[in-house]
């Protein structure tokens, strides 16, 4: 089975438990949501961590799940699963998948009208909605049937919550509509929720939280949304409205005085908040959106927050930032006061994966803009460095002492830069692919050249772990090498990449002074933060580039912080934080 479909089986999972008994599974629905999260977004294939006996590193996978994801790849199924599964009709979980369809809504539709048919059971809903059939029912009427067919011509268009944008698309969608509500006076704060705020890779819908004295002037300022589809809901205190692109923004209105609890409540990870009130119960205190009760005194007056700061304190806590708050130790450090100085924008020296459009007759695409044009930006953005480093030339259409010829002339036109005297320090650089045997697509004179080089993976991606292993490190090999560009070579969305045993890899990079990098590209964003998690855990020093092909890619590089955050990444983690000189030196170490 794939990683998708065995994620899909783990989100059926928890979808049958919620049907049976909601408040009785509710920690076994929690399980397998993490559990089917965490598969869904995995480099590399799940049945290689089985054969390593290695299930156990990923995030959400207890002995339990990992009893059975064992039993299902050696049997082919799980008779756990099976008990769980049975009377729920296969069709349900087709409806599931679509906006707006919850566990229990799709198995009534089911029962209701014998949809038991799981290739036709959209076709068939969406006939009976039209002949009026769906209103009749006790809970439903007529809003609700609209609703259900609007629901489905949605998501066949691809349209709504269950259509997952990359962070970075989200993220200016998101930057758009927060400068649209700012624009009303009536708005005193508004902040991103979920796993926009918490900077996943992955993005369903956009979430917002507004600060207002004035509510109703907000909503009508929100759902007038210039480049709106359609309003959803527009009520007292939320909102939803349908923008271009089909993308769903819900917003959620709360006094000054109680924002910081609304906030913290609508930020965290489901797995975070459920283990914080688990902590605050223990203390005698029941935590919700609006603030924090006191269970065991007599005055059980609700205490509001204006900041998470203050939320948390009350708790006996440190502020935990939203990157971090999955679930994965973050709490028990808050309490101890021991949470890591996450890394900041602003401590970035430089970008050493640049592609201008010198003429270098590359292997792969060449840049847009000159190296002039690029360093300019680089000064902008206040570095201290840039490192050009464009593809190699083409090796099937060149010889060794044509690709010479053009690195020397390449050579030469960088140090009549360093003369012009721009303000920002030049690497000479180049990005070279690692063939499918290991060796580098340039030979060692013309590597002389070069201060350093990014070695990426840029074909044969269906290689076994082993072998794609033995590529890697064979690559890494030469005195050069001081990067690993885009590591897993995932394209979110669209590949999940190829395999590699990280353990060896991360030992490799430790001992021979390499960085791993993290791949700012919206595409990509490439280590994943459970990856760089496990590279900062193991001494690893990583590297945060924009991998631009032209100026104003530059400015990705916050996708790729705010990555590095999420694997909990500090200052001294990342070597692009250092100075030149500093740089300098790790270079010929």
């Amino acid at each position: 089975m794939s990683n998708i479909e065995v994620a899909k089986l783990l989100q059926n999972i928890a979808t049958a438990y919620t049907i049976k008994n909601e408040k009785k599974f509710r920690f076994q629905i929690i399980a397998y949501q993490k559990a089917s999260e965490s598969i869904a977004n995995l480099n590399g294939e799940l049945s290689e961590y089985i054969k390593e006996d290695s299930l156990e590193l990923l995030p959400g996978v207890g002995p339990t799940i990992k009893s059975h994801l064992e039993e299902l790849f050696k049997k082919g199924k799980v008779k756990h699963f099976d008990w769980v599964l049975n009377g729920i009709p296969k069709s349900v979980f087709v409806l599931t998948d679509i906006p707006t369809f919850g566990p229990k809504k799709a198995f009534r539709l089911v029962m209701e009208f014998k949809l038991n048919n799981e290739k036709t059971v959209i076709d068939q809903l969406e006939k009976i909605a039209k002949r009026g059939k769906i209103a009749h029912l006790e809970g439903f009427g007529e809003k609700s049937e609209k609703d259900i067919l609007r629901a489905i011509d949605e998501f066949r268009a691809g349209k709504g919550k269950t259509s997952r944008m990359v962070l970075p698309y989200a993220f200016e969608i998101a930057e758009k509509i927060k400068n649209y509500l700012l624009k009303t006076k009536n708005v005193e704060r508004v902040e991103a929720l979920g796993s926009l705020r918490r900077r996943t890779s992955t993005i369903g819908d956009i979430d917002f939280a507004v600060s207002t004295s004035n509510p109703k002037a907000v909503i009508d300022h929100f759902v007038n949304y210039p480049f709106k589809e359609r309003v959803i809901e527009k009520g007292d205190v939320s909102s939803s409205i349908l923008v271009s692109g089909g993308k769903q923004i819900d917003l959620l209105i709360q006094p000054k005085d109680a924002f910081g609890s609304l906030l913290q409540h609508f930020t965290g990870s489901k797995n975070h908040n459920v283990h914080l009130r688990e902590y605050a119960l223990s203390k005698g205190l029941s935590l919700s959106e609006y603030g924090i009760k006191k269970l065991k005194t007599k005055d059980k007056r609700l205490q509001k927050y204006s900041s998470e700061e203050e939320f948390y304190k009350a708790l006996g806590m440190q502020w935990i930032p939203p990157e971090m708050r999955e679930d994965n130790g973050e709490i028990e450090l808050s309490i101890a006061n021991k949470l890591p100085k996450l890394l900041e924008l602003d401590e970035i020296k430089g970008d050493f994966h640049i592609h201008s459009n010198f003429p270098i007759e590359p292997s792969h695409d060449l840049g847009k803009d000159t190296m002039e044009d690029m360093l300019k930006r680089a000064k902008s953005l206040g570095y201290e460095y840039l490192g050009f480093s464009e593809h190699n030339p083409s090796i099937s259409k060149h010889t060794n002492d044509q690709i010479f010829k053009i690195l020397t002339k390449r050579d030469k036109y960088i140090e009549q830069l360093k003369s012009n005297k721009i303000g920002v320090r030049i690497f000479k650089m180049l990005e070279i692919d690692i063939l499918p045997n290991g060796d580098l697509a340039v030979d060692d004179k013309s590597l002389e050249l070069l201060d350093a080089v990014i070695v990426s993976i840029h074909s044969v991606f269906n290689m076994t772990r082993d072998a794609m292993t033995e590529r890697v490190l064979k690559g890494l090999s030469h005195k050069k090498v001081k990067i690993l560009g885009h590591p897993t070579g995932r394209l979110l969305n669209n590949r999940s990449g190829y395999d590699l045993d990280f353990e060896k890899i991360f030992s490799f990079c430790k001992e021979k002074n390499i960085a791993l990098e993290i791949n700012s590209q919206p595409q990509r964003l490439d280590l994943s933060d459970a990856l760089v998690k496990r590279a900062v855990q193991r001494g690893v020093k990583l590297v945060i580039d924009s991998d631009s092909h032209a100026a104003s890619q530059m400015d990705l590089q916050k996708y790729g912080v705010f990555v590095a955050r999420r694997g909990w990444g500090k200052s001294s983690d990342i070597i692009n934080t250092m100075s030149y000189n500093q740089i300098e030196d790790w270079f010929k170490k």
